[in-house]
């Protein structure tokens, strides 16, 4: 068994769908579990509807609705016609048009928009391309059958950033997936929608379809789990920053997981986790030439000094100072309750006797945070930051690769530097606008033309 993931782009239009479901059908001996995302754009189009009528702009929320509408039966009418089953499908999508439209009405009157309403309101991308993408599979002469993913994606009721609930998940895919898969069907969920265990949508938050297919890989102990984008795997720096950049194709688990977690745009920071707590091996292609060998993301991968080279922009600095940190104990675990506490994460941090500083990249909580450090000593904050990763299983076995980064970094100005606690990410806290110049910089040093 096998779980094959199709974000947006690979089902954004009637030819994406097409390719998808050829994909699908070469891999029917494996036994493939569909997952997939909204089509490409239809989750921003989504909140900001949810926006609009919380603003009282009704007009523009329903000229979003029927927008929405109109993108997807056509499409729908390109892949099956206008009758029988063209027809079924468009009738279906309609109804949870209507039902968003009805939503966007209710969100007018009440002018207020709670993080449940927002889920209700979200999740309906994934509805709606679950819906299509089964019945395009069907007409193509492959059985597949649609699975709520409300009935096996089971989560806590933090909505908008729901916790899935492990265990829950396990059970309900191996009740109601299992079955589908051992009877020649090919199941079709929609990525990143869940539901508490009392039935109320929830989402796992943007690129949660990825999380999702790791934790139906995970239930099913699949053999593989393949994410289809519109890239050719994981590259050695972001083509659209740094010309150049490579293919790497095998990566290992936790320079993945680095390099999502710092900039890289191909993975969901969460995807790894359920996929390396047992094995399982997670493969990226791209649905455009499904031909490509793509990247293999496993624990076997080559060792290297650098593998790939991430960043990004619009981190905040934050920096406390007291004498009351010198020789006390318990000082950063209630520095770090309080970033808990205000729901933040933090990406560095560097301490001395009498300060720590910390980077984060989400300021939503932001003055929350400030007001509870600042009873601990004096807290200061530099936005416009960026950090640049190099990431490489190999980084910390040599004094030299750190040295070569900091050579080619030039007259770029360094405010941080921190080496993980594994030696395999080496971060670079630099201004926000000289980021690209940085990643630039240190690609031509480790990746070199001809080499």
């Amino acid at each position: 068994m096998i779980v094959v993931k199709f974000g947006g782009t690979s089902v954004g239009d009637a030819a994406a769908i097409e390719r998808a479901t050829d994909i699908v059908r070469g891999r029917l001996a494996r036994q493939p579990l569909v997952v997939v995302s909204a089509l490409a754009g239809t989750t921003n189009t989504l909140l900001s509807i949810a926006e609009q009528a919380e603003k009282g702009q009704l007009i523009g929320a329903l000229r979003g609705v029927e927008g929405l509408r109109e993108r997807h039966l056509a499409e729908a009418s390109k892949l099956l016609g206008d009758h029988g089953a063209g027809a079924e499908v468009a009738t279906d999508l309609s109804a949870m048009f209507d039902e968003l439209a009805s939503l966007a009405e209710a969100l007018s009157v009440l002018g207020h928009l709670t993080p449940r309403s927002l889920d209700a309101i979200a999740s309906i991308g994934e509805r709606l391309s679950s819906h299509l993408v089964v019945a395009v599979l069907c007409a193509r002469g492959i059985p597949a059958e649609l699975v709520d993913a409300g009935d096996v994606m089971i989560t806590d009721d933090h909505f908008t950033r729901a916790e899935p609930q492990a265990e829950l998940i396990a059970e309900a895919t191996q009740r109601i997936v299992r079955p589908l898969l051992e009877s020649g069907t090919t199941p079709v969920v929609g990525g990143f929608v869940g539901a508490t265990s009392a039935g109320v949508t929830t989402t796992l938050g943007r690129g949660g379809s990825d999380y999702s297919a790791a934790l139906f890989g995970a239930a099913l102990r699949a053999e593989a789990i393949e994410i289809w984008t519109d890239v050719d795997g994981m590259l050695t720096a972001d083509p659209r920053v740094v010309d150049g950049a490579r293919l790497i194709e095998q990566i290992r688990f936790d320079e993945a997981s680095e390099l999502a977690s710092f900039g890289a745009k191909v993975l969901h920071p969460s995807t790894i986790a359920p996929a390396v707590k047992i094995g399982i091996p997670v493969y990226i292609y791209n649905s455009r030439r499904p031909e490509g060998c793509g990247t293999r993301i496993t624990f076997d991968a080559p060792r290297r000094p650098v593998s790939a080279i991430a960043g990004k922009r619009d981190v905040a600095l934050i920096r406390i100072r007291t004498p009351r940190m010198l020789l006390a104990h318990g000082f950063m675990r209630r520095i770090f309750e309080i970033f808990d506490d205000n729901r933040t994460s933090v990406d560095v941090v560097a301490t001395s006797e009498v300060s720590v500083s910390m980077t984060i990249d989400d300021a939503t909580h932001l003055d929350g945070l400030l007001g509870a450090l600042m009873a601990l000593g004096d807290v200061s904050v530099e936005r416009n930051r960026g950090i640049v990763a190099l990431v490489g299983a190999g980084l910390g076995d040599s004094t030299a690769t750190m040295a070569q980064a900091l050579a080619a970094l030039g007259n770029v100005k360094v405010h941080m530097v921190s080496l993980s606690s594994g030696g395999i990410n080496l971060t670079l806290l630099v201004d926000g606008d000289q980021v690209l110049e940085a990643m630039r910089r240190l690609h031509v040093s480790f990746f070199p033309v001809g080499q």
